[in-house]
């Protein structure tokens, strides 16, 4: 079982940046697949983007492709999510996820681990 703590979360005006950071212990780097998802209010969570073990291999949501970029340093067992163009609609509370497998996935029902969510509120 990996344990996460997602940090950098915060207020930010429509068109700026944002970092988030997902660090991950129990598990050794690179075995695992990781992913953010998202949940803004009264609706459900939704996918994100996912990086595959080894940081080859990434795929995106359509709604931030372009502007999100997924990435991951094993050395360290972190994650990183660029978020750059920021939009309302962005607004929600980001979640890391891990699992079993070092193969990239969107399907939130193939992941075991969570982080405790970090909030993103973009403004207009």
């Amino acid at each position: 079982q990996v344990e996460l703590v997602e940090s950098g979360g915060g207020l930010v005006q429509a068109g700026g940046s944002l970092i988030l950071s997902c660090a991950a212990s129990g598990r050794t780097g690179g075995t695992y697949a990781m992913a953010w998802f998202r949940q803004a209010p009264g609706k459900a969570r939704e996918f994100v983007a996912t990086i595959n073990g080894n940081g080859g291999n990434t795929y995106y949501a359509n709604s931030v492709k372009g502007r999100f970029t997924i990435s991951r340093d094993n050395a360290k067992n972190i994650m990183y999510l660029q978020m750059n163009s920021l939009k309302p609609e962005d607004t929600a509370v980001y979640y890391c996820a891990a699992r079993n497998s070092p193969y990239i996935s969107n399907v939130e029902d193939t992941f075991t681990s969570w982080g405790q969510g970090t909030q993103v509120t973009v403004s207009s």
